[in-house]
């Protein structure tokens, strides 16, 4: 299971972009961003079906409509490779202010070359991918190379490309021309190349070009009998599989909270902002970890809410203490498994109840004990589990002494 969010963010031009954000249903393993061919949209089968796979096995995916094309905004005649690459690097300044940057990013065909002119921008990657892509931008004006002259003539004009029409204007090419490959060779980037040896789109030898280009370390894989759109199931299927366990290799996939820059004393907690939404970053001596709000609350679910945390904290400890006691008492414990939830109830009749409180909180814990076990040694166990140092604080009158410092 996966979820999906319809997410806007501002492009390069300030009009909106379209995007679609796939997360899986537990934390990601790294955020992905990929990009998708010329003239396509987010919604293209290949990305579709990459997106779903690469999600299935722990990635979050954002995929956008570039801006003039699918559901964003702006005019797609003002746009051209340039503009691509800054629609890129605003859809991961979006990821890293919402989410968290992303660690890998695909490209199709000049999506491809977007992605790896966009790497640079985009200091947080660590892995690049390209599929069916061309070594240089400028192989993209071959698809109307009928029409430059009318274009070079005119300023601008009107091109077929996949049964669509669109208005291709003199700035376009002119962008093209001025795109050069000098970048390949400093990406410092892990890159994994795939192509098919009969695309008749961007031929088998752009994936050469590339290859060469770039330095280790870089994979080549080819796709054998693919077409250039990837529009069969199985091959894209295969890629996002390949990418999935490629990436094992080369991404820091476990580290989605930044490396913390000032320690923290022992005994203490400090929580920072991951977004500037709900998402927290908390950090011990030793560990971090992320906090959020469910997606139906504003948030973007990344981690447990803050009474999450609390109920966490209190099976923690009664767990924790029921084993201790059992261990030192020889006790045939198997298995302690403890449930818990929060809720509030209203105060009908409380005589020592102060008498603008209306309600009270009630946590239910439910404790499963498995073992050979009398009534009576489970009955100690039950006992035990209220003595829990949680347990007391929580039932203890706490007093929470705030200071604020600059």
């Amino acid at each position: 299971m996966s979820k999906r969010l319809k997410i806007t963010f501002p492009g390069s031009d300030g009009s909106p972009l379209s995007g679609l954000l796939e997360q899986p249903d537990n934390s990601p393993s790294a955020y992905v961003l990929f990009a998708h061919c010329f003239t396509c949209g987010k919604d293209i089968a290949a990305a579709s079906r990459i997106a779903k796979a690469l999600t299935h096995r722990g990635y979050a995916v954002l995929r956008f409509d570039f801006t003039g094309l699918g559901n964003s905004d702006g005019d797609f005649s003002n746009t051209n490779f340039s503009s691509n690459v800054d629609d890129l690097i605003a859809a991961a300044d979006y990821l890293r202010q919402h989410y968290q940057a992303p660690k890998l990013l695909i490209g199709h065909s000049l999506g491809g070359a977007a992605v790896l002119k966009a790497a640079e921008k985009i200091p947080e990657s660590q892995g690049l991918v390209t599929i069916g892509s061309p070594a240089n931008a400028n192989n993209v004006s071959k698809q109307f190379s009928a029409d430059i002259a009318t274009i070079e003539a005119q300023g601008h004009g009107d091109v077929m490309l996949a049964g669509r029409k669109f208005t291709i204007k003199k700035q376009f090419l002119d962008d093209l021309q001025q795109q050069d490959s000098d970048h390949l060779g400093r990406l410092n980037k892990a890159l994994l190349i795939f192509h098919s040896p009969i695309d008749a789109t961007v031929s088998i030898e752009h994936a050469e070009t590339l290859y060469r280009a770039a330095k280790h370390p870089k994979s080549f894989i080819s796709l054998d009998k693919a077409d250039h759109l990837l529009s069969s199931k199985d091959d894209a299927e295969y890629v996002a599989a390949t990418i999935a366990a490629w990436a094992t290799r080369y991404l820091c996939v476990d580290d989605l909270i930044e490396p913390q820059t000032s320690s923290v004393n022992k005994g203490h907690i400090c929580v920072k902002e991951h977004n500037r939404q709900f998402s927290r970053s908390i950090s011990s001596d030793s560990h971090q970890w992320l906090a959020d709000e469910p997606i139906a609350f504003g948030g973007h679910d990344l981690g447990p809410d803050p009474y999450e945390h609390l109920l966490a904290a209190l099976g923690a400890c009664t767990s924790m203490t029921m084993r201790m006691y059992a261990n030192r008492k020889k006790l045939a414990l198997d298995d302690i498994q403890v449930e818990l939830n929060h809720s509030r109830k209203h105060i009908d009749d409380c005589e020592s109840c102060d008498s603008e409180k209306k309600q009270i909180d009630v946590i239910q814990r439910t404790i499963q004990i498995k073992g050979d076990l009398s009534n009576e040694e489970r009955q100690s166990l039950i006992a035990i589990a209220d003595k829990c140092p949680v347990h007391r604080t929580l039932e203890n009158t706490i007093v929470i002494e705030t200071q604020a410092v600059e």
